[in-house]
Formats: structure tokens, sequence, C-alpha cells
């Protein structure tokens, strides 16, 4: 565990930013517990109180040294109620770092402050939001393309019968591929034996993760319409966003994407173009949840559904499901990863109490305050410790 310091040590915290305005328990401290894979936030405030937060997973130990470089000097001493200044000033005052690194360690600061507000107030977070506790239709959420389209189904309809699920997503193409398959064959064999296997009852939906060509895209999404599949993510290039769109006139199947987009101005002209029909903002990737509320707000505006992207069971999910609870405009799902300890060792053990429970295809949000979470200390005191305080 690292010697704890202050962030003032890099950037003074007690210039004025605006904080004399600020009301209410000021940030205290700033904790962070990482590893490589995930890392973790805490914030206390002046008079004690804590929240939790995450940083994006992978890469997390950066993440952080980002958060107590570049975040929390600009958080330190201001107050818990100045959140939404905070997050909108942070960019400007790191205006010479712009990109997603920057973005995934101020989502540890604002979920941590999220959960802060939910606590005090005794709350779940999606109250706090302007929503409700309770369930969330959620799709089984495949991150695998080394698997025979046979294998894939048959471990579909297991989840199906044992969980309840009526929807899910398997992968297609190759990732960033373009127009190579994983395996020569495996797209065209995956769309059709997957519908033959769920039946019609069961809604399907696929990831291209910026696979293919738009000429490409187009004549698979055709494919995939015949078949009956919903929803088609990610088809092309993510950061072009006119072939995007190309795609998205072509079909009458959803297109979606958003979930690598970080900068705010592209969300105005993916909104603006229209360039996909349902919105995916990843919380931790965009910078938390009040930049990911003001991006699901932008779509309902322009009557665009929001299912944000949330691939592992760390927090991220946890924090889309309080999310999907509160947005204007909710997406029809919540994307729930399928992959267990085996594909993802790392998610074993993070919690005292499991947040993901799937009963009849449903997740839900519990009335608990906050996040409705508790960190494991056995994990937590594993992690490498790192904490910027307040100087003043």
């Amino acid at each position: 565990m690292s010697t704890p310091y202050s962030a003032s040590g890099a950037v003074p915290v007690n210039r004025d930013r605006g904080q004399q305005h600020d009301t209410g328990p000021h940030i205290r401290r700033i904790e962070t517990f990482s590893t490589p894979l995930i890392g973790f936030v805490r914030v206390t405030s002046e008079d004690g109180q804590q929240g939790w937060g995450q940083v994006s997973t992978y890469n997390s130990d950066l993440t952080c040294e980002i958060l107590h470089r570049q975040v929390a000097p600009w958080a330190l001493g201001r107050g818990m109620d100045a959140l939404e200044a905070v997050v909108a000033e942070i960019p400007l005052r790191e205006h010479k770092y712009p990109g997603t690194y920057l973005r995934r360690a101020m989502a540890g600061l604002d979920t941590a402050v999220w959960d802060w507000r939910g606590k005090v107030a005794e709350k779940p977070v999606a109250e706090i939001l302007g929503g409700s506790a309770g369930p969330i239709r959620a799709y089984g959420s495949s991150m695998r393309r080394d698997i025979t389209p046979q294998a894939e189904a048959d471990r579909l309809k297991l989840l199906r019968d044992t969980h309840g699920f009526d929807a899910f997503k398997v992968r297609i193409g190759a990732e960033c591929g373009e127009d190579r398959d994983e395996w020569p064959g495996r797209t065209e064999a995956i769309i059709p034996t997957i519908r033959r296997a769920l039946g019609d009852q069961v809604a399907l939906l696929v990831d291209g993760n910026s696979g293919f060509s738009p000429q490409r895209a187009i004549e698979l999404g055709q494919r995939l319409q015949d078949h009956g599949y919903e929803h088609f993510e990610e088809p092309c290039p993510y950061w072009l966003l006119e072939q995007t769109a190309e795609v998205t006139r072509a079909l009458n199947i959803d297109v979606a994407g958003g979930e690598q987009d970080w900068d705010l101005q592209q969300w105005h002209r993916m909104i603006d173009m229209r360039a996909v029909d349902i919105i995916q903002p990843d919380i931790l990737y965009l910078g938390g949840m009040t930049r990911s509320m003001e991006v699901a707000q932008l779509g309902a505006s322009a009557g665009l559904p929001c299912t944000p992207h949330c691939a592992n069971l760390s927090l991220v999910t946890l924090f889309t499901m309080h999310m999907l609870r509160a947005v204007d405009r909710p997406g029809r799902y919540l994307e729930f990863s399928i992959e267990g300890d085996d594909y993802y060792p790392w998610q074993r053990d993070l919690f005292v109490n499991d947040p993901f429970q799937i009963i009849d295809g449903h997740a839900t949000v519990t009335d608990q305050p906050g996040w409705g979470v508790e960190i494991r200390p056995e994990w937590l005191a594993k992690s490498k410790y790192t904490c910027s305080e307040d100087a003043q």
C-alpha cells in the first residue's frame, strides 16, 4: 500500500475555483483501490460520510493515477453539491489532455459522489436521479467469438431456461475486422443458428464491434432482418459516423452505437445527424453518471432510446441499472454480461452482497441507499491504495 499524499503538491487546491459558492459538506479525501483490471474510488466529506465509485475497467491502475493528478486537485475542497460544476470544469482545466483516460478517471469521482448523495438522502441513486427502484428487463450479452455457433446456441438456451432471459446478444465478424470474419463463415452460420435454437419468442441482437464497411454491414443487416433480429450494434468503425449513418439509413433493423464515445461534441453530432437509432453511452467511458444523463437527455429530446453499454459485472452494470430506472427514454433492455469467472476471473469476490441476481429475465434496483452495494474488504486489502487529501 502506498503512502497517502496531498494532491495539492501538484496542483494547489486552495486557489479560488468558485468553491466559496459551494454549500453543504466539502470533499475532504479521495482514495483509490486498484489493480490493472479494476479500480474503486472512495470519497469522504468533511463530516466523515463516504461514497463508493469506480473508474473504468482495464488499465485501471493508470486511470487512478490520472484521477489523483488531474481530477482530485480540482475536486478536493469543493462541495458535494458542486459535482456537476466540477465535472464541467475539469475538461476545461485539463484542456491540454483531452481523451478517454481523463473521462475514465472523472467517472470514479462522479460515481462515488452519487453514492454519497444517495446515502445521505437514504435513497437509491435511481431515486435521486428522478426515477425509482424496481425491475429492469435484461438481455444476456455474450462477449465471445471463440465459440462455435452451435455451442453458443446451447449455452444461451441453458440461460433462457435457468434465468428466464428472453433476449440475447451475440458477436459477429471480427473486432475492428475490416470485413474479416473471426473465422471463415462464422457470421453467416451464427445468425440462423441462434434464431433456430431459441425460436421466435426470444429477441435477438448482434454486435459488430466496428467490424464492417458500410457495404458489408448493409448486406449482413439485411440478413439479420430476414431472421428477425432487432438490434445491430456498432456495424462500422465507431469513429467514422458517416459510415454508420449510411447503414442506419439503409436498414430497418435498429442500428446502435456510442459506447466508445467520450466527447460531448461527438455525441451532439451523432444525435443531430441521426447516425444511430439507439444510443449506447458507457457511464465509465463517458465520465460518470452526470455526463451520461446529459447524453441520455440529448437522445430523448431527439426521440432516441438509451441502452447503455456495460460489458462486465463490475459496478458499471449496477450504475447502468440505476440509470435505466431514471432516464426519460430508456431502451428495451439492460445489457447483462453472461461471462462468468472462467472468462472474467477478476470479477470474482468484488462485493459483499451480489447486486446482479437475474430472476425471470430481470435485474432489480433495490431501495438500498446509494448504489446499495459494499466492496469486499478482503479485495480492498490486496489492492494498490492511494489517497489525495485537501490541504486546507
